[in-house]
């Protein structure tokens, strides 16, 4: 049994699944970066404060510390955010791997 799961965890092919999360996780970070600190910034510069958490439906304005807080309701906002960071980071994704497929092609 020892030796069925040494012969398994040694495939080529589950070694080459474990350095191809780690790298992803590794680039995933680029990505988010890209994103989070440079591509979101500009557009909040472009267009305005990039936050759409603050859209509800259906919640109730309350007051705490001193503050306007919404609780309760359809936080449709935070879907919203979402849905942003999922399109931009899909966007760089494409131009990156497009970008890596050019260079490829120049080598050939």
């Amino acid at each position: 049994m020892i030796s069925e799961l040494k012969n398994f965890l040694l495939r080529g092919d589950v070694i080459t699944l474990a350095v191809a999360v780690i790298i992803g996780g590794a680039f995933q970070k680029i990505v988010d970066s890209l994103v989070g600190d440079i591509i979101t910034p500009i557009l909040g510069m472009i267009t305005g404060n990039p936050d759409f958490s603050g859209i509800v439906i259906a919640g109730k304005e309350v007051m705490k510390d001193g503050q306007t807080i919404i609780e309760g309701g359809i936080r449709v906002g935070n879907f919203i955010n979402a849905l942003v960071s999922f399109i931009m980071v899909g966007t760089v994704l494409y131009f990156l791997i497009k970008a890596a497929g050019k260079k490829g092609d120049e080598v050939k």
